[in-house]
């Protein structure tokens, strides 16, 4: 690959990030429609079995591609070409494997997972219809985790976006057309979960081109076996591939295991909020799916934050993987405070916007829902900060080689929304929003614990007042300017009900977003030298004047 492709890790999340924005929107409508078409009790056989799927599409891709981008950079970093495209070639046939596999589990287990392990029967079909999907992505996880350790984000970019289009208009398509057609709720939920498959094999058909196209001529002295007047680094001995298997699961399956908690830890939330509204706290199993469903539907808007801070993370660890490599340790501090700096300016005033905005982003997105939903997302969007935090750490202590710390991390995280969970959900006059006070709980355990490593294992530890000080500033001017100028438009906009509830809260956002940027300028919370490692950011800094 040339090395004009290559972008430093600002440029290369500032390319994931604008996918991210594409998709955020494409994923809008789709989630949002779509707990429209199924309704609470729909919605809870689907995003129950998106819990099962997410194990297992967790332990395929959260730790192995971080483990490839690693070793791919670190070879990159060395000028080893060879060892960087047999890197690649031993972990697509590891990550085959484990995607049939783990696709053979959820084809031929479906009912059991279900009704034994979520206690919603009703869930089966749609664990089935995700089977595929997980085999496609654990193929797709390999190109992008082989790009990523290049330093090139722009195919991980486009591919992402082409899978979830694919995935929105097909998943839609299929759950209007079944339910039209008469084939009840856990079919049309399973239509949805099908589209998932769908856009999966369109984005490893771009991916296997992307790969053939611009890698293809680094692949050839490697495939030949054959070194003629070899370019730096195409005379190097690739290493054996037991030896790089062993690499690629020393460090992938600490990973994956503390990822995969978290993912467990969704689904054993789905099994644990079922069992408790009805066994402890007495509701009916229609009702503890309609409190489960609309729990759901905050979810969507709970996890936006961390789809724009994951660009970032994914950026860091080749950076910080490759400073190390070459013994730059000051580079690899000095990345890992930026970052965290940098992700609490996004991710903050995301969450407080969650929380502040809760009752017209329920009520007006998901008309008709469960009255609870509006307090389950302003719980979530305090919570949603801290899971962007923590996303930031994981990454700063993976690159860092210190990945079986976050392993660590997520087990007690999970012990603690366990052991909320299972107090909380079971009162009847708290039951479904004790699940969201448990998960902001075990993420500020997690949060506290994860700092806790880094300062006994990196050498420059994360200055927090630099880090957090003047993003809480800006976000408490933010916060109280919202809910004053919410409140105000709907006292003056003569528009009723939803609609003029939606129009309130836009006017309100885009006001917030406003006094928000002119907070972050005036402090100097995001600075001149951050804004030229993105793609015109120099000129932003110019016209904003900043220093």
């Amino acid at each position: 690959m040339a090395k004009s492709r290559k972008q430093n890790y600002m440029h290369g999340a500032a390319i994931l990030t604008v996918g991210v924005i594409i998709m955020k929107v494409l994923g809008f409508f789709y989630k949002v429609p779509l707990g429209n078409i199924l309704g609470d009790e729909g919605y809870s056989m689907f995003i129950g079995a998106y819990s099962i799927y997410n194990i297992f599409f967790t332990l395929a891709t959260a730790g192995l591609p971080v483990a490839l981008s690693r070793m791919v950079a670190e070879a990159d970093a060395h000028g080893r070409v060879r060892q960087e495209e047999k890197t690649f070639r031993v972990a697509l046939v590891t990550f085959a494997v484990l995607g049939v596999l783990f696709s053979l589990v959820l084809f031929l287990f479906p009912d059991w997972l279900a009704r034994d392990y979520l206690e919603n029967p009703d869930a089966a079909m749609s664990i089935r219809a995700m089977a595929p999907a997980i085999l496609l992505v654990c193929l797709v996880s390999a190109y992008r985790g082989y790009c990523q350790g290049n330093g090139n984000m722009i195919p991980t970019t486009v591919d992402e976006v082409l899978e979830v289009l694919f995935k929105v208009i097909s998943g839609l398509l299929l759950a209007a057309l079944l339910l039209r057609a008469g084939k009840g709720l856990p079919v049309g939920s399973a239509g949805a979960i099908l589209g998932v498959s769908i856009g999966s094999v369109i984005s490893l058909g771009y991916m296997i081109w992307y790969k053939h196209r611009h890698y293809s001529d680094l692949a050839a002295p490697y495939t030949a076996g054959i070194v003629e007047e070899a370019a730096p680094g195409e005379d190097e001995k690739p290493d054996s591939s037991f030896k790089i298997v062993r690499n690629l699961l020393s460090i992938g399956v600490p990973i994956a295991l503390g990822a995969c908690i978290m993912a467990i830890l969704n689904s054993i939330d789905s099994k644990l909020c079922m069992n408790r509204l009805q066994s402890a706290a007495h509701f009916s199993y229609f009702e503890a799916k309609v409190l489960y469903g609309v729990y759901g539907k905050a979810q969507t808007f709970f996890n936006l934050p961390a789809a724009f801070i994951t660009p970032l993370t994914i950026s860091i660890v080749p950076a910080i993987s490759a400073a190390f490599a070459r013994g730059d340790k000051g580079t690899a501090g000095k990345i890992s405070e930026d970052s965290m700096r940098i992700a609490a300016v996004i991710a903050m005033p995301m969450g407080v916007g969650l929380s502040v905005m809760s009752l017209p982003i329920m009520e007006g997105f998901y008309p008709g829902s469960h009255h609870s939903g509006p307090v389950l997302l302003a719980i979530m969007g305090a919570a949603s900060f801290f899971v962007c935090l923590l996303l930031m750490e994981n990454a700063v202590l993976q690159a860092s080689g210190k990945e079986k710390f976050t392993m660590i991390t997520m087990i007690v995280g999970g012990l603690v929304k366990i052991g909320v969970n299972w107090i909380l959900v079971a009162r009847r006059d708290v039951n479904i929003i004790g699940a969201p006070i448990g998960t902001l709980t075990s993420y500020v355990a997690m949060c506290a614990l994860n700092l806790l490593f880094m300062s006994a294992s990196l050498e420059r530890t994360p200055r927090l007042g630099r880090i957090f000080s003047k993003s809480v500033f800006c976000c408490t001017v933010m916060g109280f300017a919202a809910w004053a100028i919410f409140g105000l438009a709907s006292r003056v906009i003569p528009a009723p009900g939803r609609v003029g509830m939606l129009l309130c809260m836009f006017l309100a956002m885009a006001a917030a977003v406003v006094i928000y940027l002119v907070c972050v300028v005036a402090t100097s919370a995001v600075t001149r030298e951050d804004l030229e490692l993105i793609p015109g950011g120099s000129k932003i800094a110019t016209i904003l004047r900043m220093k």
